[in-house]
């Protein structure tokens, strides 16, 4: 097949770098705008190539087998139809359209007449932002647990879009691209500065399925230019610096968070630069439009994917109008069926289980009727749960752990593998005695170490800590350090789970707690003092 002519509506700022790389490509023949002077222009510097100020005389030529569309995103829908209804292949710059049903006339018009229907999304040609793909879709970085992207300058003000419409685009395209998950959720806030109707300064943050989030800024009023995409995954991080020459412009760091004590230890990592093909990405883009009309194949960014971004920005926008309340994209029937946590499928969750949002439930779990079960709160393998318990937000259960009807758990209480409780305090096999069960609350913030064992009927106080197969046969107090059988008070334990010391200060986060006893002495809950104060085992 022999070359592809173009035609270019729109020879401003962007429509002047389209000419000239499609120039440089072979395949420009005419230009189209209403400016007669820049005409002249380019007649002088592309003098094989026809121009002209109607639309029309681009549609009628005969020997333009494709259009790019360089002019205001309002134009964008009327011109793609027309030259998608004259069997012109469209290539159309970003934003697709302003009316995500005008975006659907134009996929169905194009694939019912096999023709290519492509958005410049220019940044999914860049080779450092591919590379950066291949990476991510690779594994190398991990889950992805949260991308950035800057977007700032100090200019190019527009009049005719906002901020949101006029940079974000991009930064849409590329996090879309990304994500291996469905976006669920927008929220987007932003300041006016320069008009009252024109918003020059945007924050956009996208919540997916998956829990990755998204967070896009981009300004005009910025005092230096940036544009600068941050990876964050779970084995390493990559920073995409599109303003730094092309050998740093994709950087790979493979930090690492460490968990030592129950603390996150960062440890940093140098830094490395990774290899890039040099090529303007303008170029790029222009010839993977060529090459899809040639081979018939669907552009990377194609009328769904522009449509997708779309939907994005008209979320983002509602969400600016509504001062920055959520706007969900996920359709409302599907969202309302999705329960607000994660069940494991081999989990059993009885009838009449109120469970809060983000709580995550494992596998073999068994929670039966009438339980509450807070937010956030994360229960393991083999846990059980018994009939009208309350569990309160951000607790941990770990696995093995059965939470027998009595026990009351209030926020963020830790329980250690295969530690007990039990409800009964003298059972019998034969003897139903459901009747005497004794009640146990556990405090705000408490630790109940693994294998140890609270007797029913006994307290656990707020961040008390019950160390690991210590038997608790009394109440323990608040922040007290039990451990043995039965358990005896070794110290105090600071609300951060660091044990204070003589002075009653904790040697971590440096907290004092004056009202507590002093280490060694006796306390008022029966529980007796040991006589030396050990370690948090």
């Amino acid at each position: 097949m022999g070359k592809t002519n173009v035609g270019v509506i729109g020879a401003g700022y962007w429509g002047k770098n389209l000419i000239r790389n499609l120039n440089d490509l072979g395949v420009l023949k005419c230009i189209c705008d209403t400016n007669a002077a820049a005409l002249d222009t380019f007649r002088s510097e592309y003098p094989g190539v026809s121009c002209h100020s109607e639309f029309s005389d681009l549609l009628n030529c005969k020997d333009v087998e494709a259009i790019v569309i360089a002019t205001p995103a309002v134009a964008h829908f009327g011109q793609a139809r027309q030259a998608l209804l004259a069997g012109k292949h469209v290539f159309v710059e970003k934003p697709i359209v302003l009316d995500e049903g005008e975006a659907e006339t134009l996929i169905e018009l194009a694939d019912s007449r096999g023709l290519v229907l492509m958005v410049g999304h220019l940044l999914q040609y860049h080779p450092a932002f591919l590379e950066l793909k291949r990476l991510v879709g690779e594994g190398e970085l991990g889950k992805i647990n949260y991308i950035c992207s800057h977007r700032l300058n100090l200019g190019k003000i527009r009049r005719e879009e906002n901020i949101l419409w006029s940079f974000a685009p991009h930064d849409i395209s590329m996090i879309l691209s990304l994500a291996d998950s469905r976006l669920e959720s927008v929220i987007a806030t932003g300041a006016n500065y320069l008009h009252q109707q024109i918003a020059d300064v945007t924050t956009t943050h996208l919540e997916f399925t998956s829990g990755m989030r998204a967070h896009i800024f981009v300004s005009w009023l910025h005092p230096f230019k940036e544009q600068k995409l941050v990876v964050v995954g779970e084995k390493k991080m990559a920073v995409f610096d599109d303003t730094l020459p092309w050998d740093e412009k994709l950087l790979l760091y493979p930090h690492e968070i460490r968990w030592e004590n129950g603390i996150p230890v960062p440890s940093k990592a140098e830094g490395y630069r990774l290899e890039l093909g040099h090529a303007e990405p303008l170029k790029l883009e222009c010839q993977h439009f060529l090459d899809c009309i040639a081979e018939g194949n669907r552009p990377r960014t194609d009328g769904k994917e522009g449509l997708a971004v779309l939907k994005v920005l008209n979320a983002s926008q509602q969400s600016l109008n509504g001062d920055g309340k959520r706007v969900f994209l996920l359709d409302k029937a599907k969202t309302a069926a999705k329960p607000p946590y994660f069940a494991h499928e081999t989990a059993v969750i009885d009838k009449g289980a109120t469970i809060g949002q983000g709580t995550k439930i494992w596998h073999f779990t068994h929670i039966m009727n009438g339980v509450t079960i807070g937010e956030n709160v994360n229960m393991g393998q083999n846990v059980f749960v018994g009939a009208g318990v309350s569990i309160g937000n951000g607790c941990k259960i770990q696995n093995n752990v059965s939470v027998y009807p009595g026990v009351t758990l209030e926020e963020n209480v830790f329980c250690g593998p295969s530690m007990v409780f039990t409800n009964v305090f003298n059972p019998r096999a034969n003897i139903r005695r459901m009747d005497e069960m004794r009640e146990t609350h556990v405090g705000r913030g408490a630790t109940l170490g693994a294998n140890c064992t609270i007797v029913c009927g006994n307290n656990v106080g707020s961040f008390a800590f019950v160390g690991a197969g210590a038997v608790v046969t009394s109440d323990v107090p608040d922040h007290a350090l039990v451990m043995g059988a039965p358990a005896r008070i070794y110290g105090w334990m600071c609300e951060c789970g660091n044990k204070l010391d003589d002075d009653g200060q904790c040697p971590a986060c440096r907290k004092q707690y004056d009202h507590l006893p002093p280490q060694g002495s006796e306390a008022s809950s029966g529980l007796s003092t040991a006589a030396g104060a050990g370690d948090v085992q």
